[in-house]
């Protein structure tokens, strides 16, 4: 259990620090130990808020096919920015891109990891 929640941490670092690498408007001040202190804030950000204004946007993310769920990704990366000193993005856009980045790359690490895009399955009891 403990492996699989490293992995995770990592993998969604390592997503952050491509998202930083490709987007000119995200920027990192630190090196590694600030990229996986930015990811564990942005877990708990995703884990606390995400579900509320997933909940709250269903409509909208409904009527728009699922494509407003980006801006969901995007309002929690920006929420992620303003609760740390390390991490600066840019405008609306260039967040909710960076977040589209996040998500892509979080997935293909984890198919590439686990060959499933899903992430970590809990461990089945026999």
């Amino acid at each position: 259990m403990w492996v699989k929640a490293l992995i995770a941490w990592a993998i969604l670092a390592a997503a952050i620090a491509v998202a930083a690498a490709l987007m000119p408007s995200v920027d990192i001040d630190g090196g590694v130990l600030t990229l996986l202190g930015i990811s564990m804030v942005f877990a708990l950000v995703n884990a606390l808020v995400g579900p509320v204004l997933r909940l709250i946007s269903l409509p909208l993310t409904l009527i728009t096919l699922g494509l407003f769920a980006l801006v969901v990704n995007g309002v929690l990366f920006g929420i992620t920015a303003g609760l740390t000193d390390s991490l600066d993005v840019g405008g609306v856009v260039s967040t909710i891109v960076a977040a589209l980045v996040i998500s892509i790359v979080t997935a293909a690490l984890w198919f590439v990891i686990e060959g499933d895009v899903n992430g970590p399955r809990p461990a089945h009891r026999t």
